[in-house]
């Protein structure tokens, strides 16, 4: 993480929210007010196992006195739910980024409905109450595989009227997710976080709508990363080059290097990774840019993406 941009904030209670999902506040150590938080932003946490993760926030808003996130346990993720529910105790101090958004709510939309699989429901929380404080029309389809699974009811409960689909109670069923959105006014806002055959459901559904009406949160990278190599990057503000050889990121020779980068999850779907280009032309893999910035190739994921030319030059 950059350290312009960390926080150091205290774990001040743990609680549960739904079966292997648990909710945590963080605040600061003096009891003061934190950076501003908008709906659909997520904190990066380095834990004291020495991995980074981010989790969306469950609240949003200016200057909040804690941030809250939810978190589910998986026994097959890469370690940090598993670290995060067995091991982090109440009191332990975090660093944290402050928050970044890649999943921004469009506020001033007539219609807005969302759709949310399992933990994905944390930051539609936050959506859903902002839209609930301005007054705006919002509708959430809500999946899960058990009821015991539907986490921050009570939440959603005070902020709409969620329509909860629960596989085990339609003989197995999962949400419809095209049924509905072919009933839907085409000038809707559309928004989706959830797992893998939900975000493929719902974007095969959307395929002809504007795309600045669909806005999608992804738990994982939508395209393998780029490990072809055999090109050169330099680093414009030092003038150090380094030659990426196939079956790495650019991100890993540069942290082999000793280069101190931001980074988190690796997959391009976090943007802490995020690095201005100044010349080449990148080989965009990650799910953040959209169709325009990636053409533009002001910036690039170096976690996941490579170069389509022999030379890129980073900002850094």
């Amino acid at each position: 993480m950059n350290q312009s941009d960390l926080l150091h904030l205290r774990l001040s209670a743990i609680r549960y929210v739904a079966r292997d999902t648990h909710a945590f506040e963080l605040t600061s150590p003096d009891g003061g007010r934190l950076p501003d938080a908008a709906p659909g932003a997520h904190l990066t946490l380095s834990l004291p196992n020495g991995l980074s993760r981010q989790y969306s926030l469950v609240h949003a808003g200016p200057a909040p006195l804690r941030y809250e996130i939810g978190v589910k346990r998986d026994p097959v993720s890469r370690g940090g739910s598993v670290y995060m529910h067995d091991e982090l105790r109440v009191g332990t101090i975090l660093p944290v980024a402050v928050p970044r958004n890649n999943f921004p709510l469009q506020e001033d939309a007539a219609r807005n409905v969302f759709f949310a699989g399992g933990i994905g429901i944390t930051p539609i929380v936050a959506m859903l109450e902002h839209l609930a404080g301005l007054g705006r029309d919002r509708m959430l389809y809500y999946a899960c595989r058990a009821r015991e699974d539907a986490a921050f009811l009570p939440e959603l409960r005070g902020v709409c009227t969620p329509h909860l689909h629960i596989d085990q109670e339609q003989q197995g069923r999962v949400l419809d997710v095209a049924a509905i959105i072919s009933q839907l006014p085409r000038d809707t806002h559309l928004y989706c976080c959830g797992p893998g055959p939900m975000l493929a459901a719902f974007e095969a559904a959307t395929a002809a709508w504007p795309r600045r009406q669909i806005h999608i949160e992804y738990f994982s990278a939508k395209e393998e990363p780029s490990k072809g190599g055999g090109f050169t990057v330099e680093l414009a503000r030092s003038g150090l080059e380094f030659q990426i050889p196939a079956g790495q990121s650019i991100l890993q020779v540069l942290r082999a290097a000793g280069i101190d980068i931001a980074s988190s999850c690796e997959e391009g779907v976090c943007a802490a990774c995020e690095t201005g280009v100044l010349g080449g032309v990148p080989d965009h893999r990650d799910s953040i840019l959209s169709a325009a910035e990636k053409a533009a190739n002001q910036t690039m994921m170096i976690c996941c993406s490579g170069s389509k030319t022999e030379r890129l030059v980073l900002d850094l």
